[in-house]
């Protein structure tokens, strides 16, 4: 859906003005891209990449069309507005151009502001949804977001807000009091607050949580605890960004789930 390509913007844009694509590369499994995706990777002429996409999707983009605009929590970063400029920039050229995301581009990934300024811009663009790790991230973990003896909803929030804001616009009296799976975007680093203000709201400290980090990527791996617990889990399991965090009831049937997976003889059979 091309939704900026009459969005105002500058009347003096060129004729061969190129397009860009905002595309979400999934958790990080390569297999799990969805066809449009994967053929806007191989088509673009540049490809504009965060950290997230999943070291075996970034592989295998040719290093001669891949620019890294990633940011880090505490480590390099590329100001945003570095790079809303170059994806102008590069459409002004008549470049083909991949915005490739980590997850959705839409949840949690600046996605919108992006989408903003490009139609202010007046370059043509559109949106290739991706399977967000919210929901991938569990899954792959063994842990249904939802369930129907467990958790009738689920709460996506993110753990790292704009550190411009002067207060947090999450609400964790609310989400405590609403029930259900509360997903939490990179949140590991702040893990601490965030569990205590759960249950200084009335969560149950023994309400089970997991920390899955590097979802679908080659060295996944998954911790699990409770509210009361999963910072001292966190801390001996060495967990690191990136990494979800699930609090809810749906995390304790996770070790049932994962044995059959397992010990399932017929996955890898076609079954």
């Amino acid at each position: 859906m091309s939704e900026g390509e009459n969005s105002g913007g500058d009347d003096e844009q060129p004729s061969d003005i190129g397009t860009v694509s905002l595309v979400g590369s999934g958790p990080g499994d390569p297999d799990l891209l969805t066809v449009k995706a994967a053929e806007l990777i191989e088509s673009a002429d540049v490809v504009l990449h965060d950290k997230l996409p999943g070291p075996e999707i970034l592989g295998r983009i040719p290093e001669e069309k891949r620019e890294d605009v990633g940011k880090r929590a505490g480590g390099e970063w590329t100001p945003q507005e570095y790079t809303n400029r170059r994806l102008v920039e590069l459409a002004r050229e008549g470049k083909s151009v991949v915005r490739l995301k980590g997850g959705d581009p839409f949840v949690f990934g600046r996605g919108g502001e992006e989408a903003e300024h490009l139609a202010e811009a007046g370059i043509p663009f559109e949106v290739v949804p991706g399977v967000t790790s919210a929901i991938a991230g569990p899954a792959v973990a063994g842990i249904p977001v939802t369930h129907r003896d467990h958790a009738s909803s689920v709460s996506f929030v993110t753990g790292h807000e704009d550190p411009t804001k002067e207060e947090s616009a999450v609400d964790w009296d609310a989400l405590a009091a609403t029930g259900g799976t509360i997903v939490v975007l990179m949140g590991v680093g702040k893990l601490p607050a965030y569990t205590a203000e759960l249950r200084d709201a009335g969560l149950d400290g023994d309400t089970p949580v997991a920390l899955v980090e590097r979802a679908t990527w080659p060295d996944m791996r998954v911790a699990t605890g409770t509210l009361d617990t999963i910072v001292d889990v966190r801390d001996e399991a060495g967990i690191e960004p990136p990494a979800i965090t699930v609090i809810g009831d749906v995390a304790a049937p996770r070790d049932r789930v994962v044995e059959f997976l397992e010990n399932d003889e017929r996955r890898g059979d076609g079954a």
